[in-house]
């Protein structure tokens, strides 16, 4: 499934390594030795969840039959303006955001504000809808960012132990 996942991110032109990248932005101020391949490494833990997977097909299904023209008005219109009010694509890419505690939940509502990278380039489209995918795609990187916001935070807490013994 989470190959199926990665699939259907790149058909709709985001690249995983584009996520691994802001996860990195996120982290890096907090962790002075990360690298890129362990944000990846986070990136495709959160896409191995079974929750997260049934999140992006949806996300990304909502999307697709909009620009299809296959969703009724007046919600269709709603969705192509990603009208402000509407909210239900953060309500999904939460559902993501917080998986791993209310650090995803802060991240998210960061990114969702400081659009960069990927989630800029989705949100600016002019050629496809990305309404629920750019929010998706700030869900998976904050999740991702707290995953590794609690590993460094577990192995600071064993060294200070080693310390101690």
């Amino acid at each position: 499934m989470r190959d199926i996942i990665i699939e259907k991110l790149e058909e709709r032109g985001v690249q995983i390594k584009e996520i691994a990248e802001i996860v990195y932005a996120l982290q890096k101020p907090y962790s002075e030795n990360l690298n890129i391949e362990e944000c990846l490494e986070s990136v495709h833990s959160v896409l191995e969840k079974r929750e997260v997977q049934y999140t992006l097909l949806t996300g990304i299904a909502l999307d697709k039959l909009t620009e299809e023209g296959k969703v009724e008005e007046p919600l269709a219109s709603i969705i192509k303006r990603d009208e402000p009010l509407y909210g239900v694509d953060e309500s999904l890419a939460l559902a993501i955001a917080n998986i791993y505690g209310t650090i995803g939940f802060t991240s998210f509502g960061y990114l969702d504000k400081n659009k960069f990278g990927a989630m800029e380039r989705l949100d600016t489209s002019k050629d496809r809808v990305n309404t629920f995918l750019d929010d998706l795609v700030a869900g998976i990187a904050s999740a991702a960012s707290a995953r590794i916001a609690h590993q460094k935070r577990n192995e600071q807490e064993k060294e200070a132990e080693k310390e101690v013994s």
